[in-house]
Order: C-alpha cells, then sequence, then structure tokens
C-alpha cells in the first residue's frame, strides 16, 4: 500500500455535494461564484461584519461545495468566539481533513484579494440568495416532472408534496430583516395618526358586529390569530357566520371561510335563514309562502353584492389553505380569515410525529399566515369532554385539545358558553350557574357568555350575545336585554373586571372552584403572562 493510499484511508470521510452542471441546451443554473468569493473574502477579513452574511446566508447558498465548506468553517469559528482570519480558516480545515478538497490555502489567499472591504457584503449576500431561491426552484421542478411521469404516485399527494417543498424555499430563502426603533415608531405614528383621522369609534381593526366584544378587543386586529372554542351544540359555526357576516355585509370587508365539516351550501342556507329571518327547517324543506320567498329575495341582496368566499374542500391541508389565501390576497386583497374548525386541517407528516405535533404544526402555519399577510385569522376549535365531567361547565384553557401549542400560538382565546343548554340537559350540578346565570338574566333566551380566557394584547373578562336557535344567528343584546342584565345585578359593569390574586395551580384549592362560583356581579380578570 503506498503513502498516498494510506493517508486516503486515515481521514475520515467527507461527503461534498455535487454542482449542479448544465441542463441539456447547455444552460447553467444560476450563480454568482465571483460573489461567493468575495463574501467569503469580506467575512475573513473583517471578524465585525460576519453577523450581517449569516444572518442571511447558510452553506446550502454557495453554488460551489468548496465555498459552502469554507462558510461552514468562518461559522463554526465565530459561533465559538475565536478569531476569523486567513490562519484560523485554514488550521480550522485542516482540522476537518478539508483543507486540501477546497483547494488547499493558496484558494482561501485568493479569496481575501477578492475585495478590499465588507462595504457591500449585505448586498453581495442578498444577490446569492436569490441565485440559491432560483437553483432551489429548478431542482424542485425537476423533481416535481419526474413524479407526474409515475403512474403509481397520487396526484393530490404530490401536490401537497409540490406546496411543502415551495413553501420550505420560501422559509429558508427568504428572511426578514430587523428595524430600528425609529423607523417602527414613525410606522407606529402613522397608523395612529391615520385612525384618529377616522370616526372608527374605537373600532381599530375588523369590527365584529357586537358591541361588547368590540369594546373589549377594539375589533380583529391584524396579524392575529384568534381562538374560538367550544363544546358541540354551543354555535360555534353559526357565532363564526355572523362574524364573518357582520364584517362583510355590514363593513364592507372581504373574508375567506373554509369549511371542513360542512357543505358551502349549506352555510349559505344559514345565512339566507339568518339574514331573511325565516327558520333554516323552512329553508332546508322549501316550504315557504309566496311572502317568505319575496322576504328571501329581498333580504339576501346585500348578501349577495358582499365580499365572501367559501371554500368546502374536504381533507384540505394547511399548506393548500395558506396558498389560496395568498392568492386571493394578492389578487384582490383578504380582511379576514376563518377556519372551522382548526383539528380538522390535514398536514403530512409522512407516518412521523404524533398528532399533538401536527396541530402544532397547524396552529404555527396560521400564526404565521396572519403576520405574512398582516389580517386577523379565526380558527374554530373544539373542547375536551372534561368540561362535561365538571360541575362547572365554563370552559377554561386546559380545555382546548391539544391545547399546549394552540394556547401558545393564539394571541386571543375565546370560549362560548350557553349555561341555557345545561340547564334543559339537565347537566347543571347545583350551584355551579356562569357568570351571567348568578347576574340576573334566566328570563333572557339564548343568552350567551364570550369568555375571553386570553388575550395578548388586553384585559380578560366575559362580553354577551344572544343565539337565536331558529335563524343559526348571533345578535347583539338588543336595550331591553342589556338593561335587564344591569338593572337587576346592580351596578355591574361588562367592560371593566375586577382583578384578583390566583392561587398557584399546583395548588389543590382555587378561588375559581365550582363550589365558590364567581365574585358577585363582576366578571373577574386573571392576569396570566401569556
Amino acid at each position: 500500500m503506498d503513502e498516498n493510499t494510506s493517508l486516503r484511508n486515515t481521514r475520515k470521510r467527507v461527503n461534498i455535494p455535487k454542482i449542479i452542471g448544465p441542463d441539456a441546451s447547455g444552460r447553467m443554473p444560476p450563480n454568482a461564484r465571483e460573489l461567493e468569493e468575495a463574501v467569503l473574502g469580506a467575512m475573513m477579513l473583517e471578524r465585525d461584519k460576519i453577523h450581517t452574511a449569516i444572518e442571511i446566508l447558510t452553506d446550502g447558498h454557495f453554488y460551489g461545495p468548496e465555498n459552502g465548506k469554507i462558510f461552514q468553517a468562518i461559522y463554526k469559528l465565530y459561533n465559538d468566539g475565536g478569531a476569523v482570519d486567513l490562519l484560523t480558516v485554514a488550521n480550522e480545515l485542516r482540522n476537518n481533513n478539508e483543507l486540501d478538497i477546497i483547494g488547499g490555502a493558496y484558494y482561501l489567499a485568493t479569496l481575501t484579494s477578492k475585495v478590499s472591504s465588507a462595504a457591500n457584503l449585505d448586498y453581495h449576500a442578498r444577490i446569492l440568495t436569490q441565485k440559491y431561491v432560483q437553483r432551489e426552484l429548478i431542482r424542485v421542478a425537476g423533481e416535481i416532472s419526474m413524479d407526474a411521469y409515475d403512474d403509481a404516485l397520487d396526484s393530490f399527494e404530490m401536490l401537497d408534496d409540490c406546496e411543502r417543498k415551495l413553501y420550505e424555499i420560501k422559509n429558508a430563502g427568504l428572511k426578514r430583516s430587523y428595524q430600528g426603533i425609529d423607523q417602527l415608531l414613525q410606522r407606529a405614528m402613522k397608523d395612529l395618526e391615520a385612525r384618529q383621522a377616522t370616526d372608527n369609534s374605537g373600532i381599530t381593526g375588523v369590527a365584529t358586529g357586537f358591541s361588547d366584544l368590540d369594546r373589549i378587543t377594539s375589533g380583529w386586529q391584524s396579524s392575529d390569530l384568534i381562538i374560538i372554542a367550544a363544546r358541540p351544540a354551543m354555535g360555534k359555526t353559526a357565532f363564526a357566520l355572523s362574524l364573518m357576516r357582520n364584517a362583510a355585509v355590514d363593513f364592507g370587508k372581504k373574508v375567506m371561510l373554509f369549511s371542513l365539516e360542512m357543505a358551502d351550501v349549506q352555510l349559505v342556507n344559514r345565512l339566507m335563514s339568518g339574514e331573511a329571518e325565516i327558520e333554516s327547517d323552512k329553508i332546508k324543506k322549501s316550504n315557504l309562502t309566496e311572502q317568505e320567498w319575496q322576504r328571501l329575495h329581498d333580504k339576501t341582496v346585500l348578501l349577495s353584492s358582499s365580499s365572501i368566499f367559501i371554500d368546502d374542500t374536504p381533507q384540505l391541508s394547511i399548506f393548500d389553505l395558506t396558498a389560496k389565501c395568498r392568492r386571493i390576497h394578492s389578487q384582490g386583497g383578504l380582511d379576514l380569515v376563518v377556519v372551522d374548525y382548526l383539528q380538522l386541517l390535514r398536514h403530512e407528516t409522512k407516518g412521523q410525529g404524533n398528532r399533538e405535533q401536527e396541530i402544532a404544526f397547524i396552529s404555527r402555519a396560521l400564526k404565521g399566515l396572519a403576520k405574512e399577510l398582516s389580517i386577523p385569522v379565526i380558527a374554530l376549535a373544539q373542547l375536551s369532554r372534561e368540561v362535561e365531567k365538571r360541575g362547572n361547565k365554563r370552559p377554561q384553557l386546559s380545555d382546548l385539545r391539544e391545547s399546549g401549542s394552540i394556547e401558545q400560538d393564539a394571541d386571543m382565546v375565546m370560549f362560548l358558553y350557553r349555561d341555557e343548554y345545561y340547564q334543559k340537559m339537565g347537566m347543571n350540578e347545583p350551584g355551579a350557574q356562569s357568570a351571567a346565570n348568578e347576574r340576573p338574566g334566566n328570563e333572557i333566551s339564548g343568552l350567551t357568555e364570550i369568555i375571553i380566557g386570553k388575550n395578548r394584547h388586553g384585559e380578560t373578562g366575559s362580553a354577551f350575545a344572544k343565539f337565536i336557535g331558529q335563524f343559526s344567528k348571533f345578535v347583539d343584546l338588543d336595550p331591553q336585554d342589556r338593561m335587564m342584565l344591569e338593572n337587576k345585578g346592580g351596578d355591574f359593569n361588562f367592560y371593566q373586571p375586577q382583578s384578583v390574586t390566583v392561587q398557584s395551580k399546583m395548588n389543590t384549592s382555587s378561588p375559581f372552584t365550582e363550589d365558590n362560583g364567581w365574585n358577585s356581579g363582576i366578571t373577574p380578570n386573571i392576569t396570566e403572562d401569556f
């Protein structure tokens, strides 16, 4: 065995990515080798500028595999807090048996001679990012083309895979830079001035159409993920349709609803029932009088001219949902997205992970969509059966299914609670009444408490609305109902909840056990760090 063979066997195996060659027509993949060399040279010349490059680039952004190896060595030295120059980088590569692979110390020396300073490092790095995205698109397009010829593959799974790959390219290739406080202050001041110039009655977001809720939230805020959760039969879908209708018809907003539970025509029937105030059972059976037909046509004129979009695709994946929202937003704008409901969304994990991890990815993707499009996203969610096992049926954050990720990602979590339903079902224990029920309000049919369990931007507490079952809709409390609650409840104030001190969750006793109930006539505000 000769000396070269012995040396080759003692070195550890190093996997080097191959350079993508020209295609069939002789075209080379997009690249900028000279800029790659300039970036690496600048990083070795000025250590203080290295952070600029690593905030934008990874080793995968480099077309030349030897340049990717050099970037890895520089990154490791910088991350370890060591000196970064021609000698230390050469030594790091030598320790990894990669110095000869990248072209030796001579190649490193030529890199530092390519530039005189790191003044244009940021600009050069962003050009490399653009070339990287172009190459990744070519690679993914080739893989999709090959898969499309395979009849054994499911076409819809290929679509999901394609969407996922494109989503990964966007996240890996495009990074958002930070902004200074002076720029952010200017933007904030401009927003304040614009809101002050309009008569919005304190509503700075998308109005809900419910006065109690608007006073607490100031409307649905841009970039927020709002979770509305309840047990079955509380009216989640009806409440979502009412919110959507109010935003689109009363306030001229563009709303997109993804329904994974009900068909689009069924949802439209509910909207027509609520708009014309004709019993939904009559519409379902087409058992309408001539007057009701006329009222149906007259009352749905505004509904038909509103900007409401409904997608009832079954087994919808989170990638399909985000793609559709981006497309609609780019074509004509979008002000609000509603998902019914979160746990029915699908995410392909290819057998890896469990349902909780899948829900975690979906909730993060919905939050990311809200931030990306700068619109509120409302997602309905189911509560666990633990609610039914308690005497006090009022929901709490721990009742959310797969609650950890949902509670963490959401900016606001709301629960719908109708004590009237549990009373009819005979499921309430004596003394276990809701806050609304302990205040006189039993006479109000359909009284619904909207419990705000988490509010990242403000206070928690309760708002109230009225459910009209025969029309499948929620409405604001009328003056008579509101007066009934306020007068019989004394000095009750909906919007100024009382702050209280809550014992540790490790304690067995709590001021909010089902035996104690709520403080007299005041909705408590539990301040926690969500």
